[in-house]
């Protein structure tokens, strides 16, 4: 009964945040929404700073104490955004103990350095700092820190050590600090099952460790230092559990959150980048790290720097490989396209030659049938018959006359912005502007542009031939699962599948291509509106009568 309550509990903050957290792709799309506001957050971090140092410069020297408070508060804020702006505040919150000869604020502002000094990496410098400090002077209130700090010191050195005996010691001693920092801290506080947590982890007890987040994630905010953490750690478990899809969904949310936190010293972004990279997307994963890259030099952390500087240029070796293989497959097409264009002009003058004999066959037949109509009565239900026929060939001509029409144009455009566009490869190539280049190939606006005159000009053309097919298609569709196009569409997705499925084209893999979806999507489209069908084994065959 506890678990099923705290599993509601995270369902319930899970629906709180705005998105599908059981869909990665909108998951994805959410976070390069946030990273593209990343401006925002930040701005909003620095107007709180600046309010901040503005309280502190406007304050009476005389109130240290009061100084001490708001010195102590831009810390917070710094803390995870600047290393080196959270370094001098930490020492101007010491220089102010010192001027007050409190010696408790003074112990208060060491700790401060020493986590500062160990979440930055720097070990050795935050060991030396704790040395200073006699911990049975410390106020109990300040022990937690302490212990903190020593456990974090010496699980970085443990962790990073190549020297096996160095190792152990250093293996030992985070132990002995560990468990004098869990008989400090209150049972159920977040601390205390962080470190529950990381020793079920530890002993690869995963479902523990996952009970263990749960609950620590269902007392925290999407937007805050400590969701990002306890979203990376529980990305951590699902990466000991070869569950690569809930890895990737908790490093994003971790990531968002440490977007909209402004934390700068974070590594969800980075491991997301590596997962992306492994599997093959290339382009999202040089866009993670290289986010990751200026956060970093944002925060200033050496062990950031160490821990990303591999994998970036891992993924950026990679990444402009695929460029230059782009490029050259760019310059193929280029080639290709050249020849279509010659092809086509062909394809043009022979369709042209086929329309002036098609129209001087319309006027000899027009001929013939106004000699039929002189004839007597006893032939008026022939005559009938081929006044039909002609009225017939008439609609057929205008329809062909369209659509060559339409064909035309459209490959008059398409030769001209080739044309166009490789005047502007060839100036850039020429003024040897590849980069640039390069940044103008990034772009999907010109396929984006060209899709949608595709989807366009295909809808026209085929509710001209079939103008009743969208009512037909519903006819064939129970009465709740009915197609409703929206007051700007002719054909949405759903009915261009079904277009192309009444033209004779029914892999999903061709469709796929016209439409330039992946074959699953097809094939889930496909598969969605056969459920919704009155009679779903036959339900593509009834569509390919419609007339």
């Amino acid at each position: 009964m506890k678990t099923l309550l705290t599993a509601c509990i995270l369902t319930f903050s899970f629906s709180l945040s705005g998105f599908s957290y059981n869909n990665l792709d909108s998951l994805l799309v959410e976070l390069e929404r946030t990273m593209s506001k990343r401006a925002v957050f930040d701005n909003a971090k620095k107007l709180r700073i600046e309010n901040l140092e503005k309280l502190l410069k406007e304050s009476d020297s005389t109130s240290l104490q009061n100084n001490y408070f708001l010195v102590s508060e831009i810390i917070k804020e710094y803390e995870k955004y600047s290393f080196d702006k959270a370094l001098i505040f930490i020492e101007k919150g010491l220089n102010i103990a010192n001027t007050l000869n409190d010696d408790n604020l003074k112990k208060e502002s060491q700790l401060k350095l020493a986590k500062l000094l160990v979440t930055s990496g720097r070990y050795k410098e935050a060991i030396d700092v704790l040395h200073e400090i006699e911990r049975h002077l410390l106020p109990k209130k300040l022990l937690d820190l302490y212990y903190y700090n020593y456990k974090e010191a010496y699980s970085g050195l443990s962790f990073y050590t190549t020297v096996s005996n160095s190792k152990q010691s250093y293996s030992k001693l985070y132990k002995v600090y560990q468990d004098s920092l869990q008989q400090q801290l209150a049972p159920n506080s977040n601390e205390s099952l962080a470190l529950i947590e990381k020793e079920f982890r530890d002993n690869r007890e995963i479902e523990k460790a996952l009970e263990i987040n749960s609950k620590r994630l269902s007392k925290v905010a999407l937007g805050t230092p400590n969701y990002s953490l306890i979203t990376f750690e529980r990305s951590l478990l699902y990466g000991l559990n070869s569950n690569t899809n809930e890895q990737k969904k908790f490093l994003i949310l971790s990531a968002i959150s440490d977007i909209k936190a402004s934390v700068k010293d974070n590594a969800s972004l980075t491991e997301l980048a590596m997962i992306l990279f492994d599997e093959g997307n290339i382009e999202s994963a040089h866009d993670f790290i290289d986010f990751s890259v200026e956060d970093a030099e944002m925060y200033n952390s050496r062990l950031r720097f160490v821990n990303i500087s591999n994998k970036f240029s891992v993924i950026s070796k990679a990444y402009e490989e695929k460029n230059l293989e782009q490029q050259n497959e760019l310059k193929k097409l280029l080639v290709f396209i050249s020849i279509l264009v010659l092809f086509l002009v062909l394809t043009i003058i022979y369709i042209y030659q086929q329309i002036k004999k098609l129209s001087a066959a319309r006027k000899e037949l027009k001929k013939a049938n106004d000699q039929l109509l002189s004839l007597n009565e006893k032939l008026s239900f022939t005559n009938s018959d081929l006044n039909r026929l002609y009225s017939e060939l008439s609609d057929i001509d205008r329809i062909k006359e369209q659509y060559i029409g339409t064909f035309l144009n459209l490959y008059s455009d398409y030769i001209n912005k080739l044309d166009t566009y490789r005047k502007m490869v060839r100036k850039y190539i020429v003024s040897n502007k590849t980069k640039a280049l390069l940044e103008l190939t990034k772009s999907k606006q010109l396929i984006d542009n060209e899709l949608n005159l595709f989807y366009e000009n295909f809808d026209k053309s085929f509710l001209h031939i079939y103008p009743n097919f969208v009512n037909e298609v519903n006819n064939l569709l129970k009465e709740d699962q009915q197609i409703i196009l929206k007051e700007e569409e002719s054909l949405n997705t759903e009915l261009r599948i079904l277009a192309l499925i009444r033209l004779g084209i029914t892999n999903s893999a061709k469709i796929s291509k016209i439409l330039r979806y992946s074959v699953n999507t097809i094939y889930n489209y496909r598969v969605r509106v056969k459920n919704n069908a009155k009679q779903r084994n036959t339900f593509e065959d009834e569509v390919k009568k419609i007339t």
